[in-house]
């Protein structure tokens, strides 16, 4: 089959040139913005065009059905081929359609069925059911997890390696649940990938068809490829054929799904690859941006190393404020937002970045104030969440228990064994009664009277308490943390959860009646339709890891101190850390020609006020490339977001803002070092007092340093003296 010839090399710069035209395998290292996707595309037609493959001997691997659509897009754009029925798709969406081709050889009937997370839970509950098992002592979404992880990890139940009885029985679970499926067709995520696996690894002929088959493998991102992903290419990728990957090692993120970035560092040793084409040039941001990113990214070693570069021009330098505290955060982000709205900047084109999505609530509050519209970005807003909804629920029953639409949403949330036929008896009941659904469950007998003792125990324990304590109380006696422990990827509505408190401190700190009734209204108001309709010109706001892949003119990446971005949880590690580093340079680069950098000295966050020093990834930028900004001082207080200007941020020429660093430490005589003081520790440098537990000589006293993280202390033994 020929093909007239189409410019389609034209364009394309000389590093992506090289890399189209690539002979055998390879791996691009493409930076961000540097046109990864059209380099990919357009080596798949040039291949073709060029009839060193036809469009069926291609296979090519992204992570999305967006991604791979697009594609198939371009590639009919570009060549005069049919491509429906080429191999162009997600790994499980590939592993599918292997494992329909070849179901018998893979030991799966036909149809089977595909388990979402949702049916896998049922299906992992139905099978410690049938084994009688104690589901309080062997949680069905710790199981899951567990099955899933070493399913990812390509390990069968009689792989497994057991330490103690606890994990024994885990494993023993995990084969009970895998003859399950097998018995009734279902074959989960985990499992299409391991399956798909296991029948090439086994079945040589099989193998050796597809090998032949596949002359070119193509993979796009592919620093995000999991081990067993990697091992799923190798077998299909035969001695005649060629694995074409593109990456980026500088934005590799997603370890917590198992990624493993050392896979580009592996397929150059095991391809012979001598060294990677690099994609440098960038065609999204202004120099100064990039020379940030730069710098920043270049405190991570093992790197396969790149800088990036771009012809735009220099561009505005990057705007950084220290704020006082977060609400002063916010607000410096609501006016800039205002200004370059004033100047004609489109809402939709300016992003405001947070490290973890507990962080949303306050600059949700602060856009609603002001009448910004906005979007949460592949999420929900703060007071929509289902596990800040199940804890509002528990909140309205202890404020009023006759709330039926409260009852109904937790009477079996967490799970208490009452089902829909019993809540439908529970509603005849009331309504022949003509009575509440909490009256009727108090007449209900033993099916619902764990519930309503627990309803009976939050009112009592909220009584006489301030509003931020009864919030404590409820979210801490409801259940709903335990749930949330159990869950795989719960440590996000955990913090959601800790963050409600400090929605209500901020609530009573402003608001004329401060009682649960009055916050609940609040949270109401706040959960209605206020969010931007969809298409609406909105500013959007989002987590680092949901800006991937995406690009905005104006982009804020907020609370950039230690412990928060980079978070606590990596202080400690330092592959961690440089996860972290990878994220900070992701979020740099979404931004084209604004990048406004904030941290607030003192951060209410889940519930506690946090004394937190500037990020570290704020030092690593060069001054000369940031103009810091602070307010001017007034002789008013800040007021809450969307009242009226008590001053305004200016420029301060070069370096930090001259005014104390840290807030004033909160006096106390019990207290050596009082909360917020700047100490010196021998071993761990310069850190900031954060709180302490206990009186006297044996109390603890937590500070937070730059470079070692959150240390807790006993007094007697800190060995801290004053900065």
């Amino acid at each position: 089959m020929s093909f007239t010839p189409t410019p389609l090399l034209e364009g394309l710069n000389p590093d992506q040139r090289t890399a189209v035209t690539a002979p055998g395998s390879a791996l691009v290292l493409a930076g961000a913005g540097s046109g990864k996707t059209r380099v990919l595309t357009s080596r798949i037609a040039w291949l073709i065009q060029t009839a060193q493959v036809s469009p069926m001997g291609v296979l090519a691997v992204t992570f999305t059905n967006k991604a791979a659509r697009e594609m198939l897009t371009r590639l009919s754009a570009m060549l005069p081929i049919n491509t429906r029925g080429m191999y162009v798709g997600t790994f499980h969406g590939l592993c599918n359609r292997l494992l329909r081709t070849h179901h018998r050889e893979a030991g799966l009937p036909q149809l089977f069925t595909i388990l979402d997370a949702s049916d896998q839970l049922a299906a992992v509950k139905r099978c410690l059911k049938a084994l009688n098992v104690d589901m309080e002592r062997y949680d069905p979404r710790k199981l899951q997890s567990f099955i899933n992880q070493n399913k990812e990890a390509g390990l069968r139940a009689d792989k497994v390696e057991a330490w103690d009885p606890y994990s024994r029985r885990l494993t023993e679970y995990y084969a009970a649940y895998d003859d399950q499926c097998q018995r009734e067709g279902g074959v989960d995520f985990a499992e299409l990938l391991l399956r798909a696996w296991e029948l090439l690894s086994r079945n040589t002929l099989l193998r050796e068809h597809y090998q032949a088959r596949f002359r070119h493998i193509l993979v796009d991102e592919f620093q995000d490829t999991s081990r067993l992903q990697y091992e799923w290419l190798k077998l299909l990728k035969g001695p005649h054929s060629a694995l074409f990957a593109v990456g980026d090692d500088d934005q590799s993120i997603y370890a917590f799904r198992g990624a493993n970035v050392g896979n580009m560092q592996q397929l150059m040793a095991e391809m012979a690859i001598t060294a990677p084409i690099k994609l440098t040039r960038n065609y999204r941001s202004v120099s100064t941006i990039l020379d940030a990113a730069n710098a920043v990214i270049a405190h991570n070693r093992g790197r396969l190393g790149k800088e990036l570069w771009t012809d735009l021009g220099q561009g505005e330098p990057i705007r950084h404020f220290q704020a006082v505290d977060d609400r002063e955060e916010a607000r410096f982000v609501v006016e800039a937002i205002q200004d370059l709205h004033r100047e004609g900047v489109r809402h939709t084109d300016m992003a405001v970045l947070y490290r973890s999505n507990a962080q949303s609530r306050g600059l949700e509050h602060a856009l609603f104030s002001v009448g910004i519209p906005y979007r949460v970005h592949g999420g929900l807003r703060f007071f929509e969440r289902a596990e800040i909804r199940h804890a509002l629920a528990y909140l309205r029953l202890a404020a009023n228990p006759e709330d039926d639409n409260a009852l109904l949403r937790v009477v079996n949330f967490p799970a208490r064994g009452i089902g829909t036929r019993s809540l439908e008896n529970l509603d005849a009941q009331a309504r022949a009664a003509g009575i509440s659904l909490w009256a009727a469950a108090c007449k209900a007998g033993k099916r619902f009277e764990p519930f309503v003792l627990l309803v009976e125990d939050l009112r009592r324990g909220i009584t006489g308490l301030p509003l931020v304590e009864q919030v404590e109380h409820v979210v801490a006696r409801s259940g709903l943390i335990e749930f949330y422990q159990n869950e795989r990827d719960g440590q996000d509505r955990l913090d959601n959860l800790a963050e409600l408190a400090s929605a209500a401190a901020s609530f009573a700190g402003e608001a004329d009646d401060a009682s649960l009734a009055a916050f609940i209204t609040h949270a109401a108001l706040e959960a209605g339709e206020h969010e931007a309709a969809q298409g609406e010109d909105a500013v959007q706001l989002m987590t680092v890891h949901a800006a991937k892949g995406l690009e905005f003119q104006t982009v804020f990446i907020t609370g950039l101190e230690e412990g928060l971005f980079p978070h606590e949880n990596a202080l400690d590690d330092a592959g961690g850390l440089e996860e972290e580093r990878r994220l900070m340079y992701v979020a740099i680069t979404r931004a084209r020609r604004y990048l406004n950098l904030s941290h607030a000295q003192t951060r209410m966050l889940h519930g506690q006020m946090r004394y937190g020093l500037p990020s570290r990834f704020l030092e690593e930028i060069p001054e000369n490339l940031m103009r810091s900004l602070s307010r001017r001082p007034s002789s008013q207080p800040i007021p809450a977001c969307g009242d009226r200007d008590s001053g305004h941020i200016s420029v301060v020429p070069g370096g930090f803002e001259p005014a104390p660093r840290y807030p004033a430490p909160r006096r106390d005589a019990q207290m050596p070092f009082p909360v917020g003081t700047r100490v010196v520790h021998p071993k761990y440098g310069e850190g900031v007092v954060g709180g302490y537990q206990g009186h006297g000589p044996d109390a603890e006293v937590t500070v937070t340093f730059p470079k070692a993280g959150r240390k807790v202390f006993i007094l007697d033994y800190a060995r801290l003296v004053a900065a």
